[in-house]
């Protein structure tokens, strides 16, 4: 027993080797604003995880749509196969992406369709080249939005998006805010949810991986942890937009929960020392450290996956935002 908790320390660097927490839920959001996909386990990748942010809406400028101004985009669902989430697995050209919307009859876009490349496409402050999913994808969403639209998804063949490097150097995403992956922990979502008159869900937030097992905003504390032999880095607290006032089920905005986030996870309540933008925080955004290694077999993590904290800050104060 000895002998295995020393080798257990020593993979962990000395830190304690009780989890910290355990992920409950993983959700991969395929098109940029539109629903997400819960998945029982998913793919890291170079740029997050695999089918995450993939695409994106744009109009007729090549500019992102996104829920902020356009939140029609949360009744959206997306669909993949069942088996792309598994490692190794590559569409055949029987493998779709499905769409759905109110009102709208379903579209089958190939995942294995030979695009044309468009330039001019935007995200932010990126920009770049991206492949258009055709004439019935534009239709589509061109209908459903009532302006034109076209759908693209990433160039990765020939275009890079790279994180800010102040927070993270060399890594890269594709069509996501700013970073590969967010985490937030489902204690911090209950301690929220005390507090509001009607409580919401976690789809509100849009993260990545959802923990369960910690104290309420422990996680924006961890800076090093450790997910099935990956190693994850808390680079950012997460400030939030308008996005978690938008209801996901009916696509209309409302004043929480920033209003009663503002009263408690405010800069100005969390990070008092530091300059005052108006921000407020919930989640942490993270690297993979291994994303920068070349592909290769075990980048997966799993629900039920155990989480390590290798390392942490003392305060929020004390994390980058």
């Amino acid at each position: 027993m000895e002998k295995a908790s020393s080798i257990l320390s020593s993979i962990f660097g000395g830190v304690s080797t009780n989890p910290a927490a355990t992920i409950t839920s993983i959700f991969v959001y395929p098109i940029k604003s539109c629903r997400g996909i819960s998945v029982s386990q998913a793919c890291v990748t170079s740029t997050g995880f695999r089918w995450d942010r993939q695409w994106v809406v744009v109009n007729s400028k090549g500019r992102a749509y996104t829920q902020r101004v356009e939140p029609k985009l949360a009744l959206v669902e997306v669909e993949l196969p069942k088996n792309a989430f598994t490692e190794g697995w590559e569409p055949t050209s029987s493998s779709y992406l499905v769409l759905k919307a109110p009102g709208m009859e379903n579209l089958k876009v190939p995942l294995n369709n030979s695009c044309e490349i468009i330039d001019g496409i935007s995200v932010w402050e990126w920009s770049g080249s991206a492949l258009d999913e055709g004439t019935e994808a534009s239709e589509w969403f061109s209908n459903y939005l009532g302006k034109p639209s076209r759908l693209v998804r990433f160039n990765t063949a020939s275009e890079t998006r790279a994180v800010d490097p102040d927070y993270a150097r060399g890594y890269k995403t594709m069509f996501s805010d700013l970073f590969p992956f967010l985490l937030l922990s489902q204690g911090s979502l209950d301690a929220l949810n005390e507090l509001l008159k009607e409580p919401i869900p976690v789809n509100r937030f849009r993260p990545n991986i959802l923990v369960d097992g910690c104290d309420p905003f422990s996680e924006d504390l961890w800076t090093v942890t450790k997910i099935n032999n990956l190693t994850f880095h808390g680079v950012k607290l997460c400030s939030r937009c308008k996005v978690p006032t938008i209801n996901q089920e009916n696509g209309i905005a409302g004043t929480e929960p920033t209003k009663t986030l503002m009263k408690f996870r405010s800069d100005k309540v969390l990070r008092p020392t530091s300059k005052q933008q108006g921000k407020v925080y919930f989640g942490m955004n993270l690297v993979c450290k291994e994303s920068l290694s070349t592909w290769g077999k075990g980048k997966v993590i799993k629900v039920g996956d155990p989480v390590y904290v290798l390392k942490k800050v003392s305060s929020p104060g004390d994390a980058a935002a």
